[in-house]
């Protein structure tokens, strides 16, 4: 079992950027691919970004390719999400989450584990 904690998010004005950080304990994330999702105020969770155990394949939503990096520190056990060009559409609470399979995936209930989420908040 894994357990996943965020941070990194907050208030931020449009075409600034974040980096979200998901820590990981209990087990090590080089065993699990992971990802990020968003869930906006009276919306579906949606999925932002994955990436494979082995940190070679990811995986982007279209509206957040080429604005969001994420990427895997296997040896801190940790999951970022580099955040630039930020725009009020991606005011959101975001979260990590871990699966137990070599290949991540976008459908919210295809993972095994979630943090608690971070707010982002978008200013124009």
């Amino acid at each position: 079992q894994v357990q996943l904690v965020e941070s990194g998010g907050g208030l931020v004005q449009a075409g600034g950027s974040l980096r979200l950080s998901c820590a990981a304990s209990g087990r090590t994330v080089s065993t699990y691919s992971m990802g990020w999702f968003r869930q906006a105020p009276g919306k579906e969770r949606e999925f932002v970004a994955a990436i494979s155990t082995w940190g070679g394949r990811t995986t982007y939503a279209d509206s957040v390719k080429g604005r969001f990096t994420i990427s895997k520190d296997n040896a801190k056990n940790t999951l970022f999400l580099q955040m630039n060009d930020l725009i009020p559409d991606d005011t959101a609470v975001y979260y990590c989450a871990a699966r137990q399979a070599l290949v991540a995936d976008t459908t919210p209930s295809r993972y095994d584990y979630w943090g608690q989420g971070t707010q982002v908040t978008v200013s124009s």
